[in-house]
């Protein structure tokens, strides 16, 4: 439809604007417009667009779900923080026109992309940015502004020569491969040809035993070499006679450089690949605060897209604060602030669909829920393992509730004892402290409000609380003569951080048997996040952050959870692991196992590195590279290369950066390239985080990621990593 389809964008359920929606010719740009104006209002690419759910799978849909069937609702999602977009099309046939068109479009995403076919997709998008008048040809004024908005500063005279060999036809233009041949003259990678070359006899090809020893000697692979050659040729060489030769041309080796074999990750551990029949107590286990927060603690937005996009990040503990609501019906918000409110049953609907989505599908990775409040459960009897410490492989496809509960969970587990009921809660405790913060947020005194929900803690509700049973924390030693190890603690990180100042080893030894939660201080208002990493140091497993928030902290989170089927349990080194254990994480040396080891990283290339955001189309960035490492007291530190200026399309840095970690087990390594600015604050570019365990040494690339955690394709930075005893 050349016009467009007119729609309905839907933000609330008043505000309801009329659009033109439209697929470009490229298949990989929607732009709207205003039916008043005419005026293009915004465009978004195929390839922001995660997912797209119909019906009424939002609330402001569900608010209209009354005037609007869900045939003609559908709702398109972004990846990374970016808010949905809510649609409502003038027939069912037309929304299913656009949410099977779009399917289609996003569909090829699910299988593993290949360097040729990001550089296709990557060369058709600039091509359609540059050509300025859409006749499907450029001339080299355009070429000129091309180069510009690809963050390239080129001598006017070396882009000329490039683009008259690349105009194959004399014509003053490019077109079709024309300009894929001038793109790739512009993206020659001379660091990549000569490690090539340094390998290659002949300079042209590696047989399969030149490839052997590239892979023995530069990428330390050890075992099955042989195999593993003939796969990548097999797998990358893109040249059919090569193939059949058993050797890999240099077009073929870039494409397994830019693989993910050629990765920094360690491919083998992006699966499942820890045990998972440890005590629950033994992993670290990705956690949220706040879960259905998607703004700031006090007047931010309530919503099921926290949760969703939580469990979508691989997150396993989740919190719903549930207060009484109109009509007896339980409510989900931030009490006794101004935050919105929604319904109880939609937060657990929610659950119900996307609890168990992202993972290993093996694992099902158990799901927690901390839930404060009171609400009606109609199963109050679910069926769980009888163990006193379950484990993640026990516990698959269900949830655990963490909460108050009246009695002892002995009289559920093994039937009645001789102590006397008793109704669990926090009064004097770390929540009764969060509890008291959010009272007085509300002008309302505390007490009363702790009274009333003691008193109407629902009987059914405390029958669903097992393994998670919340107990107040009153020192390691009252917890060693008293505690279980199916109940659990939650600390402020203020009073975490003192803990770890003043018992360092004590705090590690009680969480190698019991479970403990930290969560963000009250002061926090803005929903920002502390570094999670000083509270891994000492082995607490739910470490609860903002998620709402980006972030450095949010990044280290991301990175240390990225492993294991992103199944949201990692487990805990061995030290941290073992009852007896000495160690403290202000004493590197009380770690039992091998000395320090030097972790050397050249970082030698960037390749095609983003534009800072809302950045003019003539900038151009100064791009340097900053490797973070994050772990224990002693391995904090931090390096950078100098900065290139006026080139974030192919900069050369070549630059060796060291550091020494003692405890590389507790260590996460972070990359972050900044714009350099030297009368403000540098601009971030990109990053990419992941644990030392998870590196592959050699000759790696490091696949860039966005602010909001989402890949920025081909964006990539080329390393050679050497780790040293």
């Amino acid at each position: 439809m050349q016009q467009g389809t007119l729609m309905r964008k839907v933000k609330s359920k008043s505000w309801k604007k009329q659009r033109y929606f439209k697929l470009q010719d490229d298949c990989m740009t929607i732009w709207y417009q205003s039916k008043r104006t005419g005026k293009i209002e915004s465009a978004f690419s195929i390839s922001d667009v995660e997912t797209v759910r119909e019906g009424h799978q939002s609330e402001v849909l569900q608010s209209l779900a009354e005037e609007f069937p869900p045939e003609r609702c559908f709702t398109i999602v972004f990846y990374g923080r970016r808010g949905n977009l809510d649609l409502i099309a003038g027939s069912a046939e037309e929304a299913q026109c656009w949410v099977q068109g779009l399917r289609q479009l996003i569909e090829p995403r699910s299988f593993p992309l290949t360097s040729a076919l990001v550089s296709c997709t990557w060369i058709r998008d600039w091509f359609q940015k540059a050509d300025k008048n859409k006749d499907g040809r450029m001339n080299f004024k355009e070429v000129q502004r091309l180069l510009k908005m690809m963050n390239v500063d080129m001598n006017e005279d070396h882009a000329l020569r490039l683009f008259q060999a690349a105009d194959k036809s004399d014509s003053g233009t490019l077109e079709g491969e024309e300009f894929v041949l001038f793109y790739k003259s512009l993206t020659q990678r001379e660091e990549v040809l000569s490690l090539f070359q340094e390998y290659s006899e002949d300079g042209k090809k590696l047989t399969l035993l030149e490839l052997v020893d590239f892979l023995q000697q530069e990428q330390l692979e050890i075992e099955g070499t042989e195999e593993l050659a003939m796969g990548l040729i097999d797998k990358y060489e893109p040249s059919e006679t090569a193939r059949a030769r058993h050797v890999l041309s240099a077009d073929g080796f870039l494409m397994y450089l830019c693989s993910p074999e050629g990765s920094i990750f360690n491919p083998q551990h992006r699966a499942l690949w820890q045990d998972m029949t440890q005590p629950l107590c033994h992993y670290f286990i990705s956690s949220s605060h706040n879960t259905y927060l998607i703004e700031d603690q006090i007047r931010g937005q309530s919503s099921i897209e926290g949760y969703i996009r939580a469990l979508k990040r691989g997150c396993r503990c989740l919190e719903v604060d549930c207060w009484d609501g109109p009509n007896g019906e339980p409510m989900v918000y931030h009490g006794h602030t101004f935050t919105s409110k929604i319904p109880f049953r939609e937060v657990v609907s929610t659950l119900g669909k996307y609890a168990f989505k992202v993972g290993h599908p093996a694992l099902g990775a158990g799901c927690q829920v901390a839930l404060s409040g009171c609400g009606r459960i109609r199963d109050g009897h679910p069926r769980m393992p009888t163990s006193p410490s379950p484990t993640p492989q026990e516990l698959k496809h269900k949830i655990l509730l963490k909460g108050k509960k009246i009695g002892r969970l002995e009289d559920m587990l093994d039937g009645p004892g001789d102590e006397a009921p008793d109704v669990s809660d926090d009064d004097n405790g770390a929540e009764a402290e969060e509890e008291r913060r959010r009272a007085k947020v509300g002008g309302t005194q505390h007490s009363p409000v702790l009274q009333k929900d003691k008193e109407s803690l629902a009987q059914a509700l405390s029958d669903c609380v097992i393994y998670c049973k919340t107990v107040s924390f009153r020192g390691f030693q009252e917890a060693r003569s008293h505690s279980r190890p199916f109940e659990i603690s939650s600390l402020a990180e203020s009073k975490a951080r003192k803990l770890i100042r003043d018992a360092g080893n004590e705090f590690v030894h009680h969480n190698t048997w019991q479970l403990t939660r930290i969560y963000p201080s009250g002061m926090r208002t803005d929903s920002s996040n502390y570094s999670p990493q000083e509270m891994w140091n000492v082995g607490c497993q739910i470490v609860a952050l903002n998620f709402q928030t980006a972030g450095t902290e949010m990044d280290l989170c991301d990175g240390l959870f990225s492993q294991n089927g992103r199944c949201g349990y990692v487990l805990k080194p061995p030290f941290m692991r073992d009852k007896e254990t000495l160690f403290n994480p202000n004493d590197p040396g009380s770690r039992e196992g091998p000395g320090p080891i030097t972790l050397t990283i050249q970082v030698i290339s960037g390749q095609q590195l983003p534009k800072v955001a809302n950045s003019k189309d003539e900038a151009i960035i100064d791009p340097l590279v900053r490797v973070e490492i994050h772990g224990v007291p002693a391995d904090q530190a931090h390096q950078e290369t100098k900065y290139i200026e006026n080139n974030g399309f192919n900069p050369r840095w070549d630059e060796t950066l060291q550091f020494q970690l003692h405890v590389p087990e507790l260590a996460l390594v972070r990359f972050v390239v900044e714009d350099y600015d030297k009368t403000s604050r540098n601009d971030f570019v990109g990053q990419f985080t992941l644990a030392f365990a998870n590196i592959k040494p050699g000759y790696r690339h490091i696949h860039l990621l966005s602010k909001d955690g989402t890949s920025i394709p081909p964006s990539s930075l080329f390393v050679h990593i050497r780790i040293t005893e």
